[in-house]
């Protein structure tokens, strides 16, 4: 049976997530081509659903992620697709080329897609992969990048410059950002989250609270110090 896109969209929507159509492209999707996808994105109601959840409070590594697993695979498993994470691979599915067919999305000038509604908050926390799909609404029409006619505050809101236009498009000296981070300097970073992404003008209401800003920033930084850790095991 050929699932419906409203059905869908109200399953995700139960879990706080936000579902936006796409067409894969065959070779996007090996092993098992798919006629039709679903984005899961973040929305207004993710980070409450999350915090009530097991993954949220039982001390494991990943708590997102695996959230996120547990209920792509149960929407996956009750519509018939298949799910996949951005964390699946290699191969990595193309999450950013579906968003920019999913939604009115484009490149920012930080690097991060910035979406209609949400701004550079915006998240797509998995994919669900069907065979067909009813009902699906058409691809979207983006209009006019927001960035075109902006003055870029983002670029000179970064307490050290991590960010930069150049001619092969978007830097991001993620080195410098996380030394800032672990300084005492880097606190308002680290309470609020990225500077740079709340001075941009689109997606205001939708920047992350303390609680979650704090979350995601331990979590970069965790993932950083783990990184520098398998190096120094590797010299």
């Amino acid at each position: 049976m050929t699932p419906r896109f409203e059905a869908l969209a109200r399953a995700a929507a139960a879990h706080g997530l936000r579902a936006a159509a796409f067409a894969p492209e065959p070779a996007e999707t090996p092993g098992a081509p798919a006629g039709a996808g679903v984005l899961l994105a973040a929305d207004g109601g993710t980070w409450a659903r999350f915090g009530a959840s097991p993954e949220a409070s039982d001390g494991r590594p990943d708590p997102l992620d695996r959230w996120s697993a547990r209920v792509a695979g149960a929407l996956a498993a009750r519509f018939g697709g298949r799910a996949v994470l951005p964390g699946d691979g290699p191969p990595w599915a193309p999450f950013l080329a579906w968003a920019l067919r999913a939604e009115p999305a484009w490149p920012s000038r930080l690097g991060p897609l910035l979406q209609a509604e949400r701004g550079l908050w915006a998240s797509w926390r998995a994919a669900l992969l069907f065979e067909a799909l009813e009902g699906a609404p058409p691809p979207p029409e983006p209009g006019p990048r927001p960035c075109d006619a902006c003055a870029a505050p983002c670029l000179q809101a970064c307490p050290v410059g991590a960010f930069a236009e150049t001619s092969a498009g978007p830097r991001y000296d993620v080195a410098a950002c996380a030394a800032h981070l672990e300084t005492p300097r880097g606190a308002p970073c680290r309470a609020r989250g990225c500077l740079a992404r709340h001075a941009c003008p689109v997606g205001r209401a939708a920047a992350h609270g303390p609680e979650q800003a704090a979350f995601h920033m331990a979590a970069f930084l965790d993932a950083r110090r783990a990184e520098a850790a398998d190096r120094a095991q590797g010299a």
